[in-house]
C-alpha cells in the first residue's frame, strides 16, 4: 500500500477529537514547507540581485 492509502485507512479508526489535531498538523506541515520555499527564494534573490542589476544585463535584455 502507498503511504496515502495507509494514512487514509488509519484515519478511518481515529476518534473525532484526534482528527482536529491531525488536520492542524497537516496544515502546519504545509505552512512550514511554504515558508521554507519562500526563504530559499528570498536568499536566491539576494544572491542573484547583484548580477541582475548590472548595466550589462539591462543592455542584454533591452530588445525583449
Amino acid at each position: 500500500m502507498e503511504e496515502k492509502e495507509l494514512i487514509a485507512k488509519e484515519i478511518e479508526n481515529i476518534p473525532e477529537p484526534y482528527l482536529i489535531e491531525i488536520l492542524d498538523f497537516i496544515r502546519f506541515l504545509k505552512t512550514k514547507a511554504l515558508e521554507q520555499k519562500m526563504e530559499l527564494a528570498l536568499a536566491s534573490e539576494v544572491s542573484l540581485k547583484k548580477d541582475w542589476l548590472k548595466p550589462e544585463e539591462d543592455e542584454a535584455w533591452k530588445d525583449l
